[in-house]
């Protein structure tokens, strides 16, 4: 056959068989029919020759018949099945990203695309990046990152996301509830099933996928497994707050530590709060400190006793831009710090940092154990006994006020905050002395 040539045509028990040349001389079997399905003459493709003999040709041929004989058009079945490849392979690559998706890839995507800040190209000018704030405060954010990377990617971090299980959670959680940290088991469960949310929001999982860090939590929670913290109730008496404050001069706490832990007990606020203060917030003239981010949002005005203002010029000295900085980072020391040496200070026999604390500087002894956080519960409970009103005393922690009364009384209090601040301060002093 040369180009242009007419169809050949087979013809007999093979009759149907065409054989087409191209513009190009390819030479190609056909097999044309009349649908059984639609009645409507159709024609599929056999092979081309040589790669196809007419052998071969032939006895293709008479399979299509059979399928034709048997009421299915053969165009039509080679559609269907290779859109049944299609979907296959769609399937098969899809278990593939999925099985390639480990747990860090789902944590990375959760810290990076929603918890940390991130920095993307202005629509308007491409050259310059656009930051996005992240949903976490830039202390949330390093918090969560090493919440799970802590456990979480160190457990499981290996493993296809989707290959995880009810089970492995489990025993992940109850394997940090092993070694006396409810709290952390809890935070590192919360931050893991908001991760896994998110992946299956999108799509990263099948669609059939359960999240298995909400099914862990749903068995602990049956089982009664707590991962929060007992509700404190620690409170100091007169007395052991002497013991206290003639103990942390000499005790194994840090200068800055200590700072922080007195500076605590004369504003009565959050430890955190303490931790982050800046000098430029400070006006030792008024005698105010201006702290502009609470736990609640909100922002006031903290009135200081005359020992806090004395205090804070004698620190004025030493320090430069925050108050309580790391003698290392020069940022504001971390809260934590002061629970981790509190820790090592009741565990002698665990080293920190290569050395061991000497004697002298173990945690106080002889008294029921308590807290950073007791000395601000202590504050408060101090007050209600000296005769504090209880708004000026919720007023002086930082409290927002709930229900109608946060509707419509609006008073700051400030300046009964500050008489009774200094009724405070008056008060440690004669514990002590």
């Amino acid at each position: 056959m040369k180009p242009g040539d007419p169809v050949k045509i087979d013809a007999g028990e093979n009759s149907g068989l065409r054989v087409t040349c191209g513009k190009t001389g390819t030479k190609t079997f056909i097999y044309r029919y009349k649908s059984p399905e639609t009645g409507k003459l159709r024609q599929v493709s056999i092979g081309r020759y040589p790669q196809v003999s007419l052998s071969e040709a032939r006895m293709e041929l008479q399979r299509l018949k059979g399928l034709r004989r048997g009421g299915i058009c053969p165009k039509a079945e080679a559609i269907r099945n290779k859109e049944i490849a299609r979907r296959e392979a769609e399937d098969k690559a899809k278990e593939q990203r999925e099985a390639d998706f480990t747990v860090t890839d789902l944590v990375e995507a959760y810290l990076t695309e929603v918890i940390e800040d991130r920095f993307i190209k202005d629509p308007h000018n491409p050259e310059v990046k656009k930051k996005v704030p992240g949903a976490r405060k830039l202390k949330g954010q390093s918090e969560t990152r090493r919440t799970l990377y802590g456990d979480a990617v160190r457990c499981l971090g290996g493993i296809s996301a989707s290959k995880v299980t009810r089970k492995l959670v489990t025993d992940m959680v109850m394997s940090i509830v092993d070694r006396g940290a409810n709290v952390q088991a809890g935070n590192v469960l919360r931050e893991l099933t908001a991760a896994y949310d998110y992946s299956i929001g999108l799509g990263r999982l099948g669609d059939e996928f359960a999240n298995p860090a909400l099914l862990a939590k749903s068995s602990l929670k049956q089982a009664r497994v707590r991962l929060t913290s007992k509700r404190g109730r620690r409170v100091l008496s007169d007395k052991e707050l002497a013991l206290v404050l003639k103990w942390i001069p000499g005790s194994g706490f840090s200068t800055t530590q200590k700072n922080v832990l007195h500076f605590t007990l004369w504003t009565g606020c959050r430890t955190g709060e303490v931790c982050n203060a800046e000098w430029k917030d400070i006006d030792l003239v008024k005698g105010v400190w201006h702290l502009r981010d609470s736990k609640n949002g909100a922002e006031r005005h903290v009135q200081l006793s005359q020992q806090a203002i004395n205090f804070l010029k004698g620190l004025e000295l030493v320090s430069d831009t925050y108050l309580f900085p790391s003698t290392r980072t020069k940022l504001p020391i971390q809260q934590k710090s002061l629970t981790e040496t509190k820790w090592h200070l009741k565990n002698p026999d665990k080293v920190k940092n290569g050395q061991r604390y000497k004697s002298h500087q173990l945690w106080l002894q002889g008294m029921e154990d308590w807290s950073p956080h007791d000395l601000r519960r202590t504050v408060r409970t101090g007050l209600s006994r000296l005769g504090c009103p209880s708004e000026v005393a919720e007023a002086i922690l930082g409290h927002s006020k709930k229900g109608i009364e946060g509707t419509y009384d609006l008073h700051k209090y400030e300046r009964e905050c500050g008489v009774w601040l200094q009724n405070w301060a008056d008060h440690l002093e004669g514990v002590v002395a």
